[in-house]
């Protein structure tokens, strides 16, 4: 697979997950575990900026993100519009004992699902993933730094040696409405 085919694979779990970290600082303030989810739940408004790279082009983007969340047991699901047209479920797992997070996201029309990560570092929340093409692996990240309850700055980031990480993007998300 191309760097620009792998960066079209990785495009929308990059865009959910970026958006899904959002919420879940906002819940850091209320305990932990699977509940930091719920937090996620509501409406917000999202500007990003792209950079040329590799695996994407230069471009801006504003849109508009809901989120209809739920929680079932020991796993939490959110489903996500983007400017009102759904675009996929994301579930999240908690294991207690590692006081680790799995995500599972769903895109429409995914005929496969692939686990992820999410690291917890105070209110720095990363989700990171990497590929293999020809023997060569590339990691990549989307990381969220909360500055408050209802705003996140975030980074879309990868290196080819887990050291040095070059910007794919940056932007802001602000919560503009809670759903009931």
């Amino acid at each position: 697979m191309s760097a620009r085919r792998a960066s079209a694979v990785h495009a929308l779990p990059a865009f959910v997950l970026c958006a899904l970290a959002c919420a879940c600082a906002a819940a850091n303030a209320a305990g932990g575990g699977i509940e930091l989810i719920a937090a996620y739940s509501g409406t917000w408004k999202a500007d990003i900026a792209h950079l040329d790279t590799p695996y994407g082009k230069a471009a801006h983007e504003a849109y508009t993100l809901r989120n209809d969340c739920w929680r079932s047991g020991e796993f939490y699901a959110c489903h996500q519009f983007v400017d009102e047209e759904s675009k996929a479920v994301i579930v999240f797992g908690y294991d207690a004992k590692t006081n680790a997070y799995t995500t599972w996201p769903i895109s429409a029309g995914a005929d496969t699902v692939h686990a992820g990560k999410l690291v917890i570092d105070g209110n720095t929340w990363t989700f990171p993933w990497q590929t293999t093409e020809n023997g060569k692996t590339t990691w990549f990240r989307v990381v969220n730094v909360f500055t408050d309850l209802r705003t996140i700055q975030f980074r879309q980031e990868y290196s080819s040696d887990q050291v040095h990480w070059i910007s794919m993007g940056s932007g802001v998300e602000h919560k503009v409405s809670a759903n009931l």
